[in-house]
């Protein structure tokens, strides 16, 4: 997507643990190597780790990666590494199988907005698998990051109408699709009692200190309690407790705002038709000028149930608001939830979250209220590769009435302005976040930012080197201690870039097959990085770009940096979202946008103009979908 330039039952409990049997913190495992002791996800069944049979130990030191690699290329189609098969699946449009309600997809746009409302969403982000049986059938959760309308209707946006709008809102959010192996291939389980569409139009709750705030309140929900629907979902998160967080990034693109907004407006990119939506004209609340509250309510990180259709989805206003790409959970020692979650936009920030309360047996249900209570803090980082973690608190360091934070969820509502006040580090672009099962370091992808260093903007610093970055890079840090430490130690992991380059703003110092715009990020159980990369259609194969692409995904080894490119997607999409089986062979992988035009709108007098995948046929909408990866002699991916 344009990019805001300013991600139960168990049938053999002895070997195949459920969502909330592998969700106890009764089940802890310790981290191996480094001495670093921890409990899930990191090694748990729910993370796709270690402890089942078959699957080797974590690797001291990190892993290799153990295939060759594939060339970058422009062809439209899918190209993973020899030795492995890619099969296409759970397709924007298919029924998501909620009993009853399962209309097929119409490969022409026809499709009305109450069928989409049970459909699987446009442009698949960040996903997670939550076992039920094991290796063999789960539940796979995954967010819908925005729609390309030229795509999603008919006649594109030639016409808007409410019905258009409707089904745009209906095309947002999280898929919640029921999976078994059934001989070898993987298929979506229709009807399931699990199947379930959230939406932008899916009621939900506030919890948190934000929850009734006077910043969240509207004539359509006086007492501030009960916002209506999730968009723009990008990256995400998922807990101990068995539970899945997705977050809403470029929320303030969805909304009407004045000719000249108010100071917190424009902090936020609030700004006349925002992005072109133009949901405002048929679903007034998107009218920030009648409702100047409503954006307040997007912008959090929201907690779902997936074992649960029935569950209201839950906005964790105490993990601050941000354009949130994702949220990496991790566990203190002595049982305390850690949620890291970077901000997807130029000169924005890192943060981390430590719950107050300990995490308990028993689920969601003993846990409801654990993400409502804690510490928010945003991340220095200092010269001499030291940092520091300031706590983002009303009365400290200046968060006070005075400067324009009344109590703790005015400070929440406005976290870019608190984090500004206490002099955190403006970054390029902080997106996903990925912790090495190895030693506990964490690792945070740093997009790109081309306005680095431009008249009238941040300087370089120690963390964001380059001027006009336009490659992006890769930066770690290891807490001084557990994870709930005020301080940490970091280094930069890469510079993208290839090293052959001759600007030095893209000159990078990757070990091994080159990449620009690292964005999606994932440790597998034995400690391989996966890297995916992302840069808009209009330089994907331009300037900087040419020769490297951006529509990829990489595996690096953490110890050495070594880097292979393990798969390239069709042309002008982004790769996005992976997660393997807790057997580690089957690897979910995302295709977002495939064929995506510089506009990002589509052409919907030639939808195939830029690609056809994943049908190949002409004249057929090309479709974000769900790749499944299988290594070919039935062993683990990646070895």
């Amino acid at each position: 997507m344009p990019k805001d330039f300013t991600t139960m039952e168990d049938s053999n409990r002895s070997s195949n643990p459920s969502i909330h049997e592998v969700s106890d913190p009764a089940r802890r495992v310790v981290l191996r190597g480094g001495g670093v002791a921890a409990m899930l996800p990191f090694l748990s069944p729910l993370a796709g780790c270690a402890g089942l049979p078959g699957l080797p130990g974590l690797p001291a030191g990190g892993a290799r990666p153990g295939f060759r690699s594939v060339p970058a290329t422009r062809a439209d189609g899918f190209f993973v590494a020899e030795g492995y098969t890619a099969v296409p699946a759970f397709m924007w449009g298919e029924p998501v199988g909620v009993p009853g309600n399962m209309p097929a997809f119409k490969p022409d746009g026809s499709n009305t907005a109450a069928e989409q409302d049970v459909q699987i969403g446009m442009h698949h982000d960040g996903m997670h698998y939550f076992p039920l049986d094991g290796s063999r059938r789960g539940l796979l959760v995954m967010n819908h990051e925005y729609t390309d309308d030229g795509l999603l209707h008919t006649d594109g946006m030639a016409t808007w109408s409410a019905e258009k709008v409707r089904k745009s809102i209906a095309a947002h959010g999280v898929s919640v699709i029921e999976v078994e192996n059934r001989g070898g291939a993987w298929q979506a389980v229709r009807p399931s009692k699990y199947a379930r569409r959230i939406t932008a139009g899916t009621p939900m709750a506030f919890g948190g200190p934000a929850a009734g705030h006077g910043l969240v309140r509207t004539a359509a929900d006086p007492e501030g309690r009960r916002p209506l629907g999730t968009l723009n979902n990008c990256a995400h998160g998922y807990t101990p407790w068995g539970t899945y967080l997705t977050c809403e990034e470029n929320f303030i693109f969805y909304f009407n705002g004045p000719e000249k907004p108010d100071a917190h407006g424009a902090r936020w990119g609030l700004r006349r038709n925002g992005r072109g939506y133009r949901w405002h004209e048929h679903e007034e609340r998107f009218d920030a000028v009648r409702h100047p509250n409503e954006p307040n309510r997007f912008g959090w990180v929201v907690e779902i149930d997936p074992a649960d259709p029935t569950m209201t989805p839950i906005k964790r206003t105490a993990l601050g608001r941000a354009a949130h790409e994702g949220a990496t959970v991790a566990t203190t020692k002595d049982g305390r939830a850690v949620v890291y979650m970077g901000e997807d936009a130029q000169f924005e920030y890192l943060y981390k979250f430590v719950s107050r309360d300990r995490i308990r047996p028993g689920g969601f249900a003993a846990n409801r209220e654990l993400l409502d209570h804690g510490t928010l803090y945003v991340a220095r980082f200092d010269g001499g590769g030291t940092g520091q973690w300031l706590e983002v608190r009303h009365g400290s360091r200046g968060l006070t009435a005075a400067n324009g934070f009344a109590d703790q969820g005015e400070v929440m509502v406005k976290s870019r302005q608190a984090s500004d006040l206490l002099g955190a580090t403006k970054m390029d672009r902080p997106e996903w976040i990925a912790i090495d099962p190895a030693n506990g370091e964490v690792y945070c992808t740093l997009t790109n930012n081309t306005r680095r260093g431009a008249s009238g903007r941040p300087a370089v610093d120690a963390a964001n080197p380059r001027a006009g970055n336009s490659m992006g890079h890769i930066i770690r840090w290891k807490e001084r201690g557990d994870f709930d430490a005020d301080t940490f130690t970091w280094t930069h992991f890469v510079m993208a870039g290839d090293p052959a380059n001759t600007r030095a703003e893209a000159r990078g110092d990757v070990k091994g097959d080159p990449y620009g715009s690292p964005d999606g990020l994932w440790f597998d159980s034995r400690g391989l990085l996966w890297i995916q990369t992302d840069a808009h259609a209009t330089n994907m194969y331009k300037g900087d770009y040419a020769g490297v692409g951006s529509n990829m995904m990489l595996a690096a080894d953490p110890k050495t940096g070594e880097t292979r490119r393990f798969l390239v997607g069709p042309v002008n999409c982004e790769i996005t979202g992976v997660v393997c089986t807790p057997d580690m062979r089957t690897m979910f992988v995302n295709v977002q946008h495939p064929g995506e035009s510089p506009s990002g709108r589509g052409d919907p007098a030639d939808p195939t103009k830029f690609s056809t995948w994943p049908s190949g046929v002409k004249g057929q909408r090309p479709r974000s979908a769900t790749v499944v990866i299988t290594k070919n002699d039935g062993g683990i991916i990646g070895t």
